[in-house]
């Protein structure tokens, strides 16, 4: 018995039988397909806070520009590469989902940090030039991994302009904690369906990285917000 990949046979048959399932041959892969699906149904929301965040306030006050960006770009090369390389939807699928939301997200800041100088155009006209290329898998083998391992800098190097920004301003301004804490649970998870779906070390090692980089962002909203509420508290006394 199948369901949108998920093969529950081995469990079914197992309790007809009135005995546990295997946990390595059939409990762990079950749990990661459920997972799986679980992530990419949570990514489908998981910026939205954020997005809402900035229309609210009517500020994209705080937040790097650049690593919004670079999100879309790393986003764009992820996607492209599990498609290129057939993994199960499962062990990717929130990246169409996250991809969607970085775009209307930078469209978003974009919109409130007018007015925009002929550099953001040029890369955004750019990006939409060789973004289709990219995910249609028209790329040389060799660029494409090529390109996969760049993606792990890119993403890196995303999230290091927003990180040097909250530590020198000691703020994190419109950054949402709600999306930065669903990013780091999404991104714990995702290491334990990368590895057991066999993805390739360099999926896994992304994946580590971005538990890295999201709970450095987490700790700042966490720290610097409290130190903000103290301040607060002092003034009003």
């Amino acid at each position: 018995m199948a369901l949108l990949g998920i093969d529950f046979t081995c469990a079914l048959e197992s309790l007809r039988d009135g005995r546990a399932p295997d946990r390595d041959d059939c409990v762990l892969p079950l749990l990661s397909k459920l997972v799986g699906y679980c992530l990419i149904a949570a990514s489908t929301t998981v910026k939205l806070p954020q997005i809402l965040k900035i229309v609210k306030h009517g500020s994209a006050r705080g937040l790097s520009m650049l690593s919004f960006e670079l999100d879309v770009v790393g986003y764009t090369i992820a996607l492209a590469y599990c498609l290129h390389k057939g993994l199960h939807f499962s062990a990717y699928g929130e990246l169409v989902f996250l991809l969607i939301q970085s775009i209307i997200l930078v469209a978003v800041i974009y919109y409130y940090s007018q007015p925009l100088g002929t550099k953001t155009w040029t890369k955004t006209l750019l990006y939409f030039a060789l973004a289709p290329t990219i995910l249609s898998g028209k790329v040389d083998p060799v660029l494409f991994e090529a390109l996969y391992a760049c993606q792990h800098a890119i993403f890196f190097f995303a999230r290091v302009p927003q990180i040097w920004k909250n530590f020198t301003t000691k703020s994190t301004g419109q950054l949402s904690f709600l999306t930065i804490f669903m990013n780091f649970g999404a991104s714990l998870a995702r290491v334990f369906t990368s590895i057991q779906e066999k993805a390739p070390t360099s999926v896994v090692l992304g994946s580590l990285r971005t538990v890295v980089t999201n709970g450095t962002i987490l700790s700042q909203i966490m720290i610097y917000r409290k130190s903000h509420e103290e301040k607060g508290e002092k003034k009003v006394e």
